[in-house]
C-alpha cells in the first residue's frame, strides 16, 4: 500500500473535501458544524432518504446527495460512525410531511447512533425509521450470525432506488419497503491486493505481495481467507462468483438467481486501482458470468463508488431485480425504471441506459468506408522479396527481444518506461507475420505493407515515427519500382528512404540533436542514400544513439528530467538505443 499522503494528519481533511463538494455543486449545501451535506431542492412533499457514515469512503455517501438519491449525507471522522447530534442535524435539515428513512450500513456504530436518532426523532414528533442495510456474502450465515451481514457498496443500490421511488411521490411505507428488501436480493463480495493506509497513522499490517485477500472490508478488516500465491484475475473472479452464486452453499445462498432475472451488476474500485483494470475486471466479471452462471446482467455499474481510502481491491455486486420486483408486487421493467431514472447525485455513475436512435445513413457510410479501406493500391505487383530479408528480420527482431530489458530500463530512468514494451511488441508483430508466411514469398511491397500494419498497431510517439517511415518507404518504393520500373538495388532503396525521411519530417520538428530516434533515422538513411553502404550506414547509426547520452533531451517525457549530473543523464535516448540494436541485427542477419 502507500502510506504517502499530501495531509501529514486527517485533521480538517473531511471538512475541506466537504467544502469542495458544495462548492461545485449549487444544489448542495454544508452544515459544517455537523457536517452534513444537505440537498437545497429536496421538496418537504417527498420522503426523505437519509444515510451517511464514516468518511474515507468518499464519494460515498455525500457524493450520492440530490434529487433522485440522498436528501443528506452525515460524515464522521475517518472510518468513524457520525455521532446522533450530528445525525439529529440531518434531520433537521431536510424536513419531510411524508417522513424521514436512516438507511444505515451494517456496523455497529452506525446502528447505534443512528437508531438513538430514530428514538430521538420519533420523541420529537418526527415520522422517522430505519432501514439497515447489509449485503455482504463473504462471511457467510455462521460467521456474522450475532451481527448479521456487513453493509457493502450494495447499499447503494437501495439508496438509488428508495430515492428515485420518493421523488416519484412513493408513500412513506412502499418506499421502506422497497429499501427492506435490499438485503433479501443483494450480495456483495470483495477481494483486496492490500490494506489501505490513513493518513497520520502507523500502518498495522500488509498483505504478501504474491497473495490477495478474498472478503476483505472497507475498514482493513481481516477478510474471509488469503490466497497466495496470487491468482489470475479470472480465477479471483471466478471464485468471487461462487461465494455470490452458488446455491449448494448453504452458509452463503443469500438470493437465488435464475438466467431468466433481471440482475443488476456493480463493480466497486476500492479506491487504489487504475481505471484500466478495475475496467477489465468488469469485463472479465461479465464473461464468466455469461458462461459459467448464464447471467447476463440487464444493468451494469462500474466505477469509484464506495471506497476504503486508497485500498487496492474491487468488489462484485449483483441484485435480483425480478426478485425484489415480485416481492412488491411490480413489473420487472418498473424496478429497472427506478434505477434508470434521473439524479442530481454528483456521483452516481452516468449510463448509457437512454433510448436511442440508431442512424442508419452513418451505417451505410461506415460499410463504405470499411469495404474501401480493404482496396488499397496493387502492391502485388514490383520486386520479388529476397529471402535474406525474412532471416535478416528475424534476426532484427531477436535482437530487439533481447535488448528490452534495458531499453525499458532506460525509459524508466528518463521517462514512463513503454519504449521497451512498444519495441518488443513491434518485434513481436513482425515475427509473427514472418511464422505465417509460404514459402512462396509474398512481392516486397506487400510484404512491406503488411510489416507496415505491424508497426501501426504499436502504440507511443515511437510506433507512430517508425509506421509513418515505413508507411513513406513503402510508397516511394512502389513509385520507384512500379510506377518508375527502376530496379531493386541499393541506389533505389537509398532514394526511396529518402523520400520517406522527408516525408517524416512533416509530422514532426525534432531532428539531429535533440536526443530522440531521429538522432539514429536521419544519418542512416543519409548516410545510406550518399555512401550506398548498408554496412557503414548501420555503423554510423550506432554509433549516433551511443552519443545521445550526452545530449539534452528537448522532446517527450525526458524533457522533464533535470540535468543532475546523475545516472539518468549518462544513458542514451531509449527510441535511439532500440533503433541501433534493431539495424545491428538487421546487418547481421544480411551477412548470415
Amino acid at each position: 500500500m502507500s502510506r504517502k499522503h499530501f495531509f501529514s494528519s486527517p485533521d480538517g481533511v473531511v471538512v475541506h473535501m466537504l467544502n469542495s463538494l458544495v462548492t461545485r455543486n449549487a444544489h448542495l449545501a454544508l452544515d459544517e458544524a455537523n457536517r452534513v451535506v444537505y440537498s437545497l431542492t429536496h421538496p418537504p412533499d417527498q420522503v426523505t432518504i437519509i444515510s451517511g457514515g464514516g468518511s474515507g469512503h468518499e464519494p460515498a455517501w455525500s457524493g450520492f446527495v440530490g434529487d433522485g438519491m440522498l436528501s443528506a449525507a452525515i460524515c464522521g471522522d475517518i472510518f468513524a460512525s457520525p455521532s446522533t447530534k450530528q445525525i439529529m442535524a440531518g434531520i433537521r435539515n431536510v424536513p419531510s410531511n411524508e417522513g424521514i428513512i436512516l438507511c444505515i450500513t451494517n456496523y455497529t456504530g452506525d446502528m447505534l447512533h443512528f437508531g438513538l436518532a430514530r428514538e430521538k426523532g420519533q420523541q420529537l414528533g418526527y415520522k422517522v425509521d430505519v432501514v439497515c442495510m447489509a449485503e455482504d456474502a463473504s462471511l457467510g450465515r455462521k460467521k456474522s450470525e450475532k451481527v448479521g451481514r456487513r453493509g457493502l457498496v450494495g447499499n447503494l443500490l437501495v439508496i438509488k432506488l428508495t430515492g428515485a421511488a420518493s421523488a416519484k411521490n412513493w408513500p412513506f411505507e412502499k418506499v421502506k419497503k422497497m429499501g427492506d428488501l435490499g438485503n433479501s436480493q443483494l450480495v456483495t463480495i470483495g477481494t483486496s491486493l492490500d490494506h489501505c493506509h490513513v493518513p497520520g497513522r502507523e500502518a498495522f499490517e500488509q498483505v504478501a505481495d504474491d497473495a490477495c485477500v478474498l472478503g476483505m472490508g472497507i475498514h482493513n478488516e481481516p477478510g474471509l481467507r488469503t490466497i497466495s500465491p496470487m491468482p489470475s484475475a479470472e480465477d479471483i473472479v471466478t471464485e468471487m462468483l461462487k461465494y455470490l452464486l452458488d446455491p449448494s452453499d448453504s452458509d452463503r445462498a443469500f438470493v437465488e438467481f435464475n438466467p431468466n432475472d433481471e440482475v443488476v451488476m456493480l463493480v466497486n474500485n476500492f479506491g487504489g486501482l487504475s481505471g484500466l483494470e478495475l475496467e477489465a475486471l468488469t469485463n472479465v466479471t461479465l464473461t464468466l458470468l455469461k458462461r459459467d452462471w448464464k447471467i447476463v446482467p440487464t444493468r451494469i455499474y462500474a466505477g469509484i463508488l464506495e471506497t476504503s481510502l486508497n485500498g487496492q481491491g474491487f468488489s462484485i455486486t449483483l441484485g435480483n431485480m425480478s426478485g425484489m420486483a415480485k416481492a412488491m408486487g411490480m413489473k420487472d421493467d418498473e424496478i429497472i425504471e427506478l434505477l434508470d431514472a434521473p439524479t442530481s447525485a454528483p456521483a452516481w455513475p452516468k449510463n448509457g441506459y437512454a433510448p436511442i436512435k440508431k442512424s442508419e445513413e452513418t451505417a451505410k457510410l461506415r460499410e463504405k468506408a470499411n469495404a474501401a479501406a480493404t482496396g488499397s493500391k496493387e502492391t502485388n505487383k514490383g520486386p520479388e522479396t529476397p529471402r535474406s530479408l525474412i532471416s535478416a528480420l528475424r534476426k532484427a527482431c531477436n535482437a530487439g527481444l533481447e535488448a528490452e530489458p534495458k531499453i525499458t530500463q532506460y525509459d524508466m530512468q528518463m521517462g514512463d518506461g513503454d519504449c521497451g514494451e512498444a519495441v518488443a511488441g513491434v518485434c513481436k508483430s513482425i515475427l509473427e507475420n514472418m511464422d505465417s508466411l509460404s514459402s512462396n514469398l509474398p512481392p516486397l511491397l506487400t510484404l512491406l505493407e503488411s510489416i507496415g500494419e505491424n508497426v501501426e498497431d504499436v502504440g507511443g510517439s515511437l510506433g507512430a515515427i517508425l509506421s509513418i517511415l515505413v508507411t513513406a518507404f513503402t510508397n516511394a518504393l512502389y513509385e520507384s519500382t512500379v510506377t518508375s520500373s527502376k530496379p531493386l538495388d541499393i541506389t533505389t532503396i537509398g532514394t526511396s528512404a529518402l523520400t520517406a525521411l522527408d516525408n517524416l519530417k512533416n509530422y514532426t520538428s525534432a531532428r539531429q540533436g535533440d536526443r530522440t530516434v531521429m538522432d539514429v533515422l536521419i544519418p542512416f538513411i543519409e548516410t545510406l542514400a550518399n555512401s550506398k553502404d548498408f554496412s557503414q550506414s548501420v555503423k554510423v547509426a550506432q554509433e549516433k544513439a551511443d552519443s545521445t547520452k550526452d545530449m539534452k533531451a528537448k522532446f517527450g517525457r525526458a524533457t522533464y528530467v533535470g540535468d543532475d549530473g546523475s545516472e539518468r543523464s549518462a544513458i542514451p535516448d531509449p527510441g535511439a538505443y532500440a533503433a541501433g540494436v534493431w539495424l545491428g541485427g538487421l546487418l547481421e542477419g544480411f551477412g548470415s
